[in-house]
């Protein structure tokens, strides 16, 4: 999983190579089940989503095709996730720790979630972990489904049409296809950063 996260960008070609159209499914379903499974939070989004924008510069694939399919797996995956939150309701916070599943997370998602409204829907989309976590409980706090929609529709599209661009227009220079691994990690720290200062401010410096 680690040598995928940092390699994305070989795999997906790999991919193509072997699998072809089969290989567009292959995306939506990564960008589905991190959006829309509140146990997958660690499959790399944004990391994902900027190597396809580079593989559709260089022409190995079809950019305004992939744009509307993760959108479609961004926007899908985030109602699926609500009506899981709406139908597990309270019980969630009482399941135990497991490998993949954190109540530490969901715990920060929700007083991420409980401060900043409605917006958590639009801001998590560009925080991995709490992008996961934020329609599901969105789900359990029965947050209006249409406000939800709203929130979920544009926020997908932001996203994906960001990072994808930012693939299209930075990941066929030179200097970035020579250092792809770094600027991959370097995608991955600045998705977290918000995450980072988030748990520093609710957990370090609140018990000053």
């Amino acid at each position: 999983m680690i040598d995928f996260l940092l390699h994305v960008d070989k795999y997906i070609a790999f991919f193509f190579q072997n699998y072809g159209a089969w290989t567009y499914l292959i995306l939506f379903l990564i960008v589905f089940i991190e959006t829309g499974l509140v146990v997958f939070p660690f499959l790399p989004g944004d990391s994902l989503v900027f190597v396809v924008g580079a593989l559709g510069a260089a022409g190995a694939l079809d950019t305004k095709f992939a744009a509307v399919l993760l959108i479609s797996a961004a926007i899908l995956g985030n109602i699926s996730n609500y009506h899981i939150g709406r139908f597990i309701g309270d019980k969630a916070f009482q399941i135990k720790d497991g490998r993949f599943f954190r109540k530490e997370y969901l715990y920060r998602t929700h007083a991420f979630y409980e401060k900043h409204g409605g917006k958590t829907i639009f801001i998590s989309r560009f925080m991995p972990i709490i992008r996961t976590f934020a329609p599901f409980v969105a789900g359990i706090g029965k947050m209006s489904y249409i406000r939800f929609m709203t929130y979920n529709f544009f926020g997908g599209f932001c996203w994906i049409l960001t990072f994808l661009a930012g693939g299209y227009y930075f990941g066929n220079i030179p200097v970035v296809q020579k250092n792809f691994t770094l600027v991959i990690l370097a995608i991955i720290f600045i998705s977290l950063l918000p995450s980072i200062i988030v748990y520093i401010q609710t957990n370090i410096l609140a018990r000053r």
